[in-house]
């Protein structure tokens, strides 16, 4: 069904802002600001609080834009591995490339670019010469010896002070990554480092959307959150540390919490003074929490999303891209929050479809594939596999006719357009005829030229933005990417949707 507004992106706006700007005033209008998550395109964070604007924070940054400078970490392992963000389907280096891009487009320019763990690696390299010749600054951080236990090596000029000082000129400075163990924390106390030795007081805080603090341990949100990130084996705690200062209980996540006592020895060495922060709840500023105005519609997002990261971990298995124990770990996490895959509206419709497709001889190569996707309007539709498509090309025509009212005798597809595809793909690059999502919709927008029933259904497309859908079978390359553009939030069961070993 429908789902419920959540999250107000104003007060969270006013909110964040007034946090932001009061603690870089307490640290002398100089304040190195971790932030973690994503700048832009924030899904996960859309999917769990309903109502949240994916690009919140660079409404924020663009407020915030006279007073701040940019700092972009990459961690060199990541580009050498090709490491790659699910949400778009490109690597690493290349989402810091696209997020240069976006900080331009909202009138934002990016200080500097930071590798770190540089090691000379060759990939590393290349990405470091692409920026430099595109007039980007980039510097290249070495791995901190003794990190983090040998503090008086790491507060040394053989420490912190070998990483080259990154010349800033705005009160706040935000260092951000393309995920993950980008480096930010290190390039953070590396210019806190330098600052100090250079006779400038400045300060350090860490701005993180997840978990939020001021919510239960086991409320759904912060569950999600470590649903999303099993792989990195976190796992949400209550942080002792504030709760024996304080006597508050708050949520925080067991890398910041086990590492803060070496990082508040680490800032006193460095500061020459006590550290400003007695626990890792008092170094963020996330007031995430306080834009929740619907705490059931919360709750109901965030179920619904744990699911979704358990048939992710699940295909990923299945392709070898993770370990069992992590998809065993989501699988968990959903089972002791009561949910079954079966809980997501649109997995038993998809499986009947694909037992539809079999009993009815309809399928392709063997596979039966079904695929349903639920709309703006709580109708479900299915689709299913065949010679002519894949489940995934049937399921968009099948949708974007429902929602325009299109009856389903018409065709929208030209058979002369299909004949010539099909042609192409079968004499010149020898694939499989059968049409993926990416090229049905090059179909569909060739045919709107001369059937007007074609166009009316592309003009629906946009509505299919957000909605939930769910493949039986581990969707194709041009599948995915056909349901990444069109907005559509994807689930599949863990079978692969050939059987062949190479499929493109």
């Amino acid at each position: 069904m429908p789902t419920q507004t959540g999250f107000d992106n104003d007060r969270y706006l006013r909110e964040q802002t007034a946090a932001i700007l009061e603690r870089v005033h307490r640290f002398n209008d100089k304040l190195y600001l971790e932030f973690g998550g994503k700048l832009l395109f924030d899904l996960h964070a859309a999917r769990v609080l309903p109502g949240y604007d994916p690009n919140v924070k660079m409404r924020l940054l663009h407020q915030l834009r006279d007073q701040a400078d940019i700092i972009l970490c990459i961690f060199a392992g990541d580009i050498e591995k090709r490491k790659v963000r699910a949400d778009f389907g490109i690597s690493y280096d290349a989402d810091a490339l696209k997020l240069i891009d976006d900080l331009a487009d909202w009138g934002i320019e990016i200080t500097a670019v930071v590798i770190t763990r540089y090691d000379d690696q060759p990939a590393a390299r290349i990405f470091k010469n692409k920026l430099e010749r595109r007039q980007v600054h980039v510097y290249t951080h070495r791995a901190t010896p003794g990190y983090p236990t040998d503090i008086d090596r790491i507060v040394s000029d053989a420490g912190y002070g070998a990483n080259p000082y990154i010349e800033t000129t705005k009160p706040l400075v935000v260092v951000t990554g393309p995920g993950p163990g980008s480096g930010k924390l290190a390039t953070c106390l590396a210019q806190l480092y330098h600052d100090y030795r250079r006779g400038r007081s400045a300060g350090y805080a860490k701005f993180e959307t997840f978990p939020i603090w001021n919510l239960p341990l086991k409320h759904p949100v912060n569950v999600a959150y470590e649903a999303a990130t099993a792989e990195l084996r976190d796992v949400n705690v209550i942080d002792p540390h504030h709760l024996e200062v304080y006597g508050q209980t708050t949520v925080n996540y067991n890398r910041d919490v086990e590492i803060f006592p070496a990082m508040k020895r680490i800032m006193e060495k460095i500061t020459g003074a006590a550290s400003p922060y007695n626990s890792p709840t008092d170094m963020g500023v996330n007031r995430c929490g306080f834009g929740i105005i619907d705490d059931a519609a919360v709750q109901a997002a965030s179920r619904q999303e744990i699911i979704r990261r358990y048939f992710r971990y699940a295909c990923e298995y299945m392709l070898g891209l993770v370990d069992r124990e992590t998809a065993q770990r989501v699988e968990l996490l959903m089972r002791d929050n009561g949910l079954t895959p079966e809980d997501r509206p649109v997995v038993n419709p998809a499986r009947v479809a694909a037992r539809a497709a079999e009993e009815g001889g309809k399928g392709h190569d063997g596979i039966f594939c079904g695929a349903a996707v639920e709309l703006p309007d709580g109708i479900v539709v299915d689709g299913k596999n065949s010679p002519l498509m894949h489940a995934a090309s049937s399921l968009v025509l099948n949708a974007v006719k429902r929602l325009a009212g299109i009856p389903d005798q018409i065709h929208l597809l030209s058979p002369t357009i299909i004949d010539s595809i099909a042609s192409l793909k079968r004499q010149v690059f020898g694939k499989d005829v059968s049409l993926d999502l990416n090229e049905t919709l090059n179909a569909l927008a060739i045919s709107a030229t001369t059937n007007p029933a074609a166009q009316v259904a592309i003009d629906k497309l946009r509505d299919l933005r957000g909605c939930e859908a769910h493949i039986t079978h581990i969707p194709t390359p041009g599948d995915e990417a056909g349901l990444r553009d069109l907005g559509i939030n994807l689930t599949s069961d863990p079978q692969f949707s050939s059987h062949r070993l190479f499929v493109r």
